[in-house]
C-alpha cells in the first residue's frame, strides 16, 4: 500500500526527503545520459547528444539501482520497507488486469499531449515534421549489429525490469506521498509529474522533442500520479509501466537481430 502518512517523520521532514530525491533523480539521469554520449562520442566523433534510446536505456542501469536503493533506505528510515509499498491488492493477476487497463487509459491523454505539442510547435505542418523531430541521424548509436545485438539484449533485460520499480518508487510511491503530506494532494501530484517530463527530456532524440516528450510524460505522470492517489497502491501503474517499458525497448533486440539474419540493410 501506498503510505500517505509517513511513519516518525514530519510533514515538513517527509516533504522534503521527497522534493530531494526528486532533484537526485533528476540530477542522476542527467549524468548518466551524459556520460553515455561521451563515451560513444569518444569513438564516434560525429555524434550528437543525446545518445539513442538504446543507449539511454543502458546508461539507466546504475541510476535505476541507486534510485531503489535511496527509496529503501529512505523507508527504512521511516519503520517502512521496499517490498511493502510494491504490495499487491487483492492479487498480483488482478492488479495486472488493472495495469492493462491502466495502459489504455494512459495513451489516450499521453498521445493528445503529443499531437497538441507538435501542433503548438508545427502548426499544419506537424505531420511532416514527425519524421524529423522524431529521428536524428547524427544521433550517437552502435555502429556493429553484433554488438547492437549484445546491447540490445542487455537493455531488454535491464531497463524494463529496474526502470518502472525505480521510477514508479521515486515519483509515485515515495515523493508524492511525502509532498501530498506537506502540502496537498494537486501541488504534490503536479511537481512529481512535472519533474517525471522533465527526466524524459534527456531521451528525446532532438531538441524539438525534448518539448513534446516533457509535454506528453508530464501529462502521464500526472495520469499515473491520479490513478495510485485513487487505488491507493503503486503495483497496479507498475505493471502498467514495466509493460510499456518492454514495447518500447524491444526494437534495441528485433533490429540487430533483422539486420544480421539479412532481413533489412543496415
Amino acid at each position: 500500500m501506498v503510505s500517505a502518512e509517513p511513519i516518525a517523520v514530519d510533514a515538513a521532514r517527509a516533504g522534503r526527503r521527497g522534493s530531494l530525491l526528486l532533484l537526485i533523480r533528476l540530477g542522476l539521469v542527467a549524468a548518466a545520459t551524459a556520460a553515455a554520449w561521451l563515451v560513444v562520442r569518444a569513438m564516434d566523433g560525429t555524434a550528437a547528444f543525446p545518445p539513442t534510446p538504446m543507449l539511454a536505456s543502458l546508461s539507466l542501469l546504475p541510476v535505476n539501482v541507486i534510485s531503489l536503493l535511496l527509496v529503501a533506505r529512505l523507508l527504512r528510515s521511516e519503520g517502512q520497507s521496499l517490498r511493502a509499498l510494491f504490495a499487491p491488492g487483492r492479487s498480483v493477476l488482478r492488479d495486472t488486469g488493472w495495469g492493462l487497463l491502466w495502459i489504455a487509459v494512459l495513451y489516450v491523454p499521453f498521445v493528445l499531449a503529443v499531437m497538441g505539442a507538435m501542433w503548438l510547435l508545427y502548426g499544419a505542418g506537424m505531420f511532416e515534421a514527425f519524421q524529423t523531430v522524431f529521428y536524428d541521424p547524427d544521433a550517437a548509436a552502435v555502429a556493429s549489429p553484433v554488438w547492437a545485438l549484445v546491447l540490445g539484449i542487455v537493455a531488454v533485460l535491464t531497463f524494463a525490469p529496474l526502470n518502472a520499480p525505480a521510477e514508479e518508487a521515486v515519483y509515485r510511491g515515495y515523493a508524492q506521498s511525502r509532498l501530498t503530506s506537506w502540502w496537498s494532494p494537486w501541488p504534490a501530484m503536479l511537481v512529481c509529474s512535472l519533474a517525471f517530463g522533465a527526466q524524459h527530456a534527456f531521451f528525446a532524440p532532438t531538441t524539438e522533442a525534448m518539448i513534446v516528450y516533457v509535454a506528453a510524460f508530464t501529462v502521464w505522470g500526472l495520469g499515473s500520479a491520479l490513478i495510485v492517489r485513487a487505488q491507493r497502491r503503486l503495483l497496479p501503474v507498475t505493471i502498467a509501466h514495466l509493460l510499456v517499458n518492454l514495447m518500447t525497448s524491444s526494437p534495441a533486440l528485433v533490429f540487430p537481430i533483422l539486420i544480421l539474419a539479412g532481413v533489412v540493410e543496415s
